[in-house]
């Protein structure tokens, strides 16, 4: 995604395409690859969407709400962020798709120290405690960021040990959600002297299919993820495999084959995951590190040269219902529909875009797709 400085009535437009119902983040990048600005998109959305055979028609954020969402992050003293400006934090950028828009809270800048996540178990041990506290802190002292997801336990530890140093939290909610309520304090401590970034509302309150968004933000912002203590079913699996999709760093600290909060961390390194004892080999997995470039570009899904709208239009119309026939709950990657249609790739996605405003079809950030939620 090209980066920009969007105007005040740009930055508004670019809120409302983000906030409209169906407009996840793939949706939100392809249509800025295909109609090139965000106010072209919202007038594009209707027609999609009914094509998409959405039976009401689809009502775009209006401009109050995106000034009313403004305004509420003035009284936090927060700002938002677009995808597309140069003040967007770097590593974000180069996700394919980067989240369309973050707001974000705190002084600390993500972009001037190199930055390592720590997540692991909500239900940690004594010595896992300790080791998450002690470890974050070493990496602080060393001049690097912590980030993780402010839930209880490792990650907990690991953003307490690092308030002086820096930290980022990146929540599930939004800015003002106070998630879990135990960490009250820990939060208006970070605010003050670190950084929250969520990619919700201010004032949304998290559900259990957020929390997954709320991880791949945790690794994207992230060099490398240090898991410490993790079940097999485990959420900070989920920031690994992130990771691991995103080009960072996975590293994990061994534990006891008895305890079933090792299951997590002892596969992933059975699965080539760097094994960390100590500081000195987080510092040397972080060396080896290359930075993802911000202007790499991203694999279109469209031609690189313009493709007249009706033919794209024809081509959705063909495989559109092919397409929904062959989702389910379970996600399946779009190449696997694009390889079961023998549609070109541009049509398969178009028609995805217009189930998703439709509400009958959810693309996820990682490229994979399923049936929208009952």
């Amino acid at each position: 995604m090209k980066r920009a400085t969007l105007s005040d009535v740009e930055r508004i437009d670019w809120l409302r395409l983000a906030r409209t119902s169906g407009v996840g983040p793939v949706t939100f990048a392809k249509l800025i690859e295909r109609f090139g600005d965000a106010q072209s998109a919202i007038d594009a959305l209707p027609r999609l969407a009914r094509r998409g055979g959405r039976a009401k028609p689809l009502k775009p954020a209006s401009r109050d709400e995106a000034r009313r969402e403004l305004d509420r992050l003035d009284s936090l003293s927060a700002r938002l962020l677009c995808a597309c400006e140069p003040d967007y934090p770097d590593l974000l950028a180069s996700l394919d798709p980067p989240p369309p828009v973050i707001s974000v809270i705190g002084p600390l800048d993500p972009d001037a120290r190199p930055v390592c996540a720590m997540v692991g178990a909500r239900n940690a041990s004594a010595i896992g405690l300790r080791f998450a506290g002690d470890l974050a802190r070493q990496l602080g002292e060393a001049g690097i960021v912590v980030a993780s997801g402010l839930a209880r336990g490792i990650d907990g530890a690991a953003h307490a040990a690092t308030l002086e140093s820096g930290t980022m939290a990146v929540v599930a909610g939004g800015l003002a959600s106070i998630y879990p309520p135990e960490h009250a304090e820990l939060h208006a401590a970070i605010a003050r002297k670190g950084l929250i970034v969520s990619e919700m509302p201010p004032d949304y309150t998290p559900q259990a299919r957020d929390f997954p968004r709320r991880n791949r933000l945790i690794s994207g912002l992230s060099l490398g993820v240090v898991v410490i203590e993790a079940a097999e079913r485990s959420g900070s699996l989920i920031t690994a495999r992130y990771a691991l999709e995103q080009g960072r760093e996975v590293m994990a600290a061994p534990g006891s084959p008895l305890d079933p909060r090792a299951k997590g961390t002892n596969r992933l390194l059975r699965d080539g995951a760097a094994l960390i004892e100590s500081l000195d080999d987080v510092i040397a997995v972080l060396e080896q590190t290359r930075r993802p470039s911000v202007e790499a570009p991203a694999m279109g899904d469209y031609e690189d040269e313009p493709l007249d709208p009706h033919q794209l239009d024809k081509e959705a119309d063909e495989v559109r219902e092919q397409v929904a026939s062959l989702l389910s709950p379970s996600p399946v990657h779009r190449d696997e529909l694009v390889r079961h249609t023998g549609a070109p790739a541009r049509a398969v996605i178009a028609a995805l875009v217009e189930l998703e405003l439709a509400g009958r079809a959810l693309i996820h950030a990682d490229g994979s797709v399923s049936s929208a939620y009952p």
